[in-house]
């Protein structure tokens, strides 16, 4: 006797199905955007004749691929490295509203990378991306331990007040830095602050692509270990599963993912948390699937915030950076009152 599916798993696996096509199409189409959109408007005829017959005394050519191809680059890597620390942190702390933005991770980061601009004099991400890791390193451990976030891991108030303040204090000492700084040093990080990825070379691209791949390896080496502790600690320790492993590879993941992030791009703010919304919607709760989602969704959210922000004003452009957060202000108003309900 054979057995087959439920209907409300078939439905499930159908939508799931539908969710994914519908995202990488999506992405496609960001791409392709992403290649064509800008202050000088390339068509999609030369932007492919640039990757595949490159010419270099054709401009459109020089356009594509100096500017586009490694701006679309760090778009992707950093939106889909954020997408996946956002979901690592709700899934080791059981709440649905972490993101490093939010928990003063990027605002740490962005510290780190100020002092190194004023007081090193450093001009490369190859340079400050490691002080970039460090702060946010250091941010999310002061925000575990003020928020205690290993003892009240189901009640995400604590987590996102200790988050909270020490953001607003990272950035009272960042202002600090920048304003008492030469003006080459404010014009240089006040484009990178925003959260932009205008600008950005091969150079940048080749760093952040090694750091998120590492990122990513500690991230989905414990994509099964984070089912197991969202039913608990006591049932995760039941099923076998090392809570303190977990917990630092968790915790180095989003360190490399969300400090090469905004190392790359600037501190940017509720990609990581609207990604794995979307994702947990489509997949369901299962985070070997809600972690590869988070970074296809995420990286569609930063690559459109990117070519959205060029497309309002041309041939000026608004930062990617503000764009998601405009975007994702209102999602996150949305999930707290959504959360506070089921509270109720």
């Amino acid at each position: 006797m054979t057995f087959s599916p439920a209907p409300a798993t078939l439905r499930r696996r159908r939508s799931r199905r539908l969710g994914l096509l519908a995202g990488c199409g999506v992405l496609l189409l960001a791409v392709l955007a992403s290649l064509a959109i800008g202050s000088r408007p390339v068509p999609l005829a030369d932007a492919f004749d640039a990757l595949l017959t490159f010419d270099p005394g054709n401009d459109l050519h020089l356009v594509v691929r100096e500017l586009r191809v490694p701006r679309t680059i760090v778009a992707l890597l950093a939106g889909l490295a954020l997408g996946v620390a956002g979901a690592v942190m709700q899934a080791v702390t059981r709440n649905p509203l972490a993101e490093p933005g939010l928990l003063g991770i990027n605002a740490g980061a962005a510290v780190a990378v100020a002092l190194g601009v004023l007081v090193f004099n450093l001009t490369s991400m190859a340079q400050y991306v490691w002080l970039a890791f460090l702060g946010a390193g250091l941010a999310g451990t002061a925000v575990f331990i003020l928020g205690q976030a290993h003892e009240t891991g189901t009640n995400p108030v604590r987590l996102v007040l200790a988050g909270a303040g020490l953001s607003v204090m990272l950035a009272s000492v960042t202002g600090m830095i920048i304003l008492n700084a030469p003006v080459t040093v404010l014009d240089d990080f006040r484009n990178w602050a925003a959260g932009s990825v205008e600008g950005r070379g091969y150079d940048v691209a080749g760093v952040l692509a090694i750091s998120v791949t590492a990122g990513l390896v500690a991230a989905f080496s414990i994509a099964g270990n984070l089912n197991a502790l969202a039913l608990g600690d006591d049932l995760g320790q039941a099923l076998g599963v090392s809570r303190r492993r977990t917990w630092v590879l968790a915790c180095l993941s989003v360190m490399l993912l969300a400090g090469s992030a905004t190392a790359g791009a600037g501190p940017i703010g509720f990609v990581g948390l609207v990604a794995p919304q979307i994702a947990r919607a489509v997949t369901g709760p299962d985070y070997r699937l809600i972690l590869p989602c988070s970074a296809l969704f995420a990286a569609i959210l930063l690559l459109g915030a990117d070519v959205i922000g060029r497309m309002i004003l041309p041939p000026a452009e608004i930062a990617a950076g503000i764009v998601a957060a405009l975007i994702g202000g209102p999602v996150f108003v949305m999930i707290v009152r959504r959360f506070r309900l089921a509270r109720l």
